[in-house]
């Protein structure tokens, strides 16, 4: 049984579609955990400043000792 130009080309071919069909669904996935990461930290950052604004801003107090 000898392998031929032919069944390697195939094979070849075969293997690059699968390759891109897994490239581009890495692709979604990353741009799907980046779109939620920014959500989230948005959310945390609103949630954060209106705490801040209810609780009356931070006080601090400074001494100069000579």
């Amino acid at each position: 049984m000898a392998v031929q130009r032919e069944d390697l080309e195939a094979k070849l071919r075969e293997i690059e579609s699968i390759v891109e069909e897994t490239k581009t669904q890495a692709r979604a996935t990353g741009t799907l955990i980046v779109v939620v990461v920014v959500v989230v930290v948005a959310v945390a950052f609103l949630m954060g400043r209106r705490k801040g604004k209810k609780a009356g801003g931070a006080r601090v107090e400074v001494y100069r000792l000579k």
